[in-house]
């Protein structure tokens, strides 16, 4: 008896030691994020008025732009609420708005579409997109996608979120104008979910419009990590579909930028995509982009890609160069969160790295005090 209450002692000292550790690596893990003054709070008050990238050296009359969004406002399988992500509207809006062109907002059957945001996942250009006058009046007011007049437009850009799964594919409006937007050489783009609009394309002759085309989109692995039942909800994985369609694939790391262009089609992977494949699409236009300094959460992003590609060293170089720069900073949050998914895929070797680089950041550079990332990886992944 004497043996077992020995074994039992130990054995409680040890669950209370790991407690303790655990305790202590939580409260270091958290000191490493931003300083509670980086709340979103301190955003609400942004308008575009108060961004330079909107009006600094103002660029116009470079023709329109026709961004399309989904009109699906919940999944046909379980109710659950969902529709278009402003963010990856809000970026792309400016993009083309900043470089000189007027955009119009469509979606599958006009009206108000249902918007999907986070109050802890909003930047200066969500908040600034919900006090535009213009910008809400065409995001409340879309035009039906069979009421487009197609030859008004130098590019289509479709907006991703889950809800395109469902009405993109099959909508012949959105068919017709892929098809004639490529056969008159324009430019085609799409985010994230937005790559649904081109799977059941066929072109005049019958071939897929995908087929030998360099395409990227949301992943399987993306999918799969944030709705294990994403098989079952869903009317097919999009990559799945894709490939199936003749798509030459490209997967890049999960939740960060991977972009791909092909002739005058350009796809981005991801909501943190968005930003390049707006870009990429104006000088596809021909024109010379105008200057925008990066946001936090970019600057992350190029860190995390740095360390997926090139490794611990050259990511950590990356923070050097750009905490040496005047206006750069870098999220410290959205760092945090990539440790923490993979932790949760048990790539515990990777999530020490990522939040080595985490610690380099903190001690090296800047804080933004008007952007942060929410770091509940459920709440800020789930409604991608």
């Amino acid at each position: 008896m004497s043996r077992i209450k020995k074994f039992v002692k130990c054995s409680l000292m040890l669950v209370a030691g790991s407690i303790v550790l655990l305790a202590g690596f939580g409260w270091w893990f958290m000191s490493l994020l931003s300083t509670p003054n980086s709340s979103s709070e301190n955003l609400k008050d942004v308008f575009p008025s108060s961004l330079p990238y909107l009006t600094d050296n103002p660029v116009q009359n470079r023709g329109k732009i026709l961004a399309v969004v989904t009109s699906t406002a919940s999944f046909p399988t379980t109710g659950k609420k969902t529709g278009y992500e402003l963010t990856e509207l809000a970026q792309a809006y400016y993009v083309f708005v900043a470089n000189g062109f007027e955009v119009d907002i469509a979606s599958t059957r006009g009206g108000e579409p249902q918007m999907v945001l986070d109050d802890e996942d909003m930047t200066e250009y969500d908040y600034a997109f919900l006090k535009d006058t213009l910008a809400m009046r065409k995001a409340k007011g879309t035009i039906a996608m069979e009421n487009v007049l197609l030859e008004e437009y130098e590019a289509i850009y479709f907006v991703g979120g889950k809800g395109a799964m469902f009405d993109f594919p099959d909508h012949k409006s959105i068919q017709k104008a892929v098809k004639i937007y490529h056969e008159q050489g324009k430019i085609i783009g799409a985010v994230c979910h937005g790559p649904a609009a081109l799977v059941n394309v066929k072109l005049t002759d019958g071939t897929p419009y995908l087929k030998g085309r360099k395409v990227s989109s949301f992943t399987n692995r993306e999918e799969l990590f944030l709705i294990k039942e994403a098989q079952v909800i869903f009317p097919f994985m999009l990559q799945d579909k894709l490939i199936e369609n003749g798509a030459l694939y490209s997967e890049g790391a999960m939740y960060l930028e991977n972009v791909i262009s092909d002739g005058t089609l350009v796809t981005g992977q991801n909501p943190w995509s968005t930003w390049v494949v707006a870009e990429t699409m104006v000088t596809r236009l021909g024109y010379e982009l105008k200057k925008r300094e990066k946001t936090a959460a970019e600057n992350a992003v190029l860190i995390l890609n740095a360390y997926e590609k090139r490794g611990y060293g050259k990511a950590k170089q990356m923070i050097e160069e750009l905490s040496s720069g005047e206006k750069q900073v870098i999220s410290r949050d959205l760092i945090a969160m990539h440790a923490l998914v993979a932790a949760m895929q048990w790539e515990i070797s990777k999530g020490f790295e990522i939040i080595g680089l985490l610690r380099h950041v903190k001690t090296t550079s800047k804080e933004r005090p008007t952007e942060t990332v929410h770091l509940s990886v459920s709440a800020n992944f789930t409604n991608r």
